[in-house]
């Protein structure tokens, strides 16, 4: 009797406290979820992005149609410098196409007096853009040699291999 007099007791005391407290509005993170990280091309436009939206002080709308325009041309110029490692003269061709392709659309996007500063501006923002490629390309470097991945892992990890003990053989 005592016994079930006691669990009763701590029962009611856990539920009392815990009734006290509410309900947590802290919910523990889910593990499985992936992070909502942004891959380098897509961090390296939205940067670009917010710094012409502050620099050309832009509305919501222009900042919206800005940041879908820059994705998509730096997504092609992220490409073009792949395809083209090693070859300057060629990378730098095509992303200016890029860069024209970029105005023309911009200039429906933004008024007048936004327009002719962006204009004015955009050797700036290139230079803005091809500094941050170059850190985080140089970042993604030191990342993977300091943590190298196997040729081909398809799941597999490096380790040391397993040991067996031989049986000592008796002549």
């Amino acid at each position: 009797m005592r016994k079930q007099l006691a669990t009763a007791a701590l029962l009611l005391a856990a539920f009392g406290a815990q009734a006290q407290q509410g309900p947590s509005l802290v919910q523990p993170q889910d593990k499985t979820k992936p992070s909502l990280r942004l891959n380098p091309v897509q961090e390296r436009a939205r940067r670009l992005s917010d710094q012409m939206a502050r620099d050309l002080r832009l509305n919501g709308y222009q900042t919206t149609k800005l940041r879908a325009i820059n994705e998509e041309k730096v997504a092609k110029m992220a490409a073009i410098e792949q395809r083209h490692a090693g070859n300057q003269k060629v990378i730098t061709e095509q992303c200016d196409a890029v860069c024209r392709e970029r105005d023309k659309e911009l200039q429906a996007v933004l008024s007048n007096d936004q327009y002719s500063n962006y204009y004015d501006s955009r050797a700036a923002f290139r230079k803005y853009d091809r500094d941050y490629a170059a850190q985080s390309s140089n970042a993604i470097f030191v990342n993977s040699v300091q943590n190298p991945m196997p040729a081909s892992s398809k799941g597999a990890t490096i380790g040391p291999s397993r040991t067996t003990t031989a049986a000592p053989t008796t002549r």
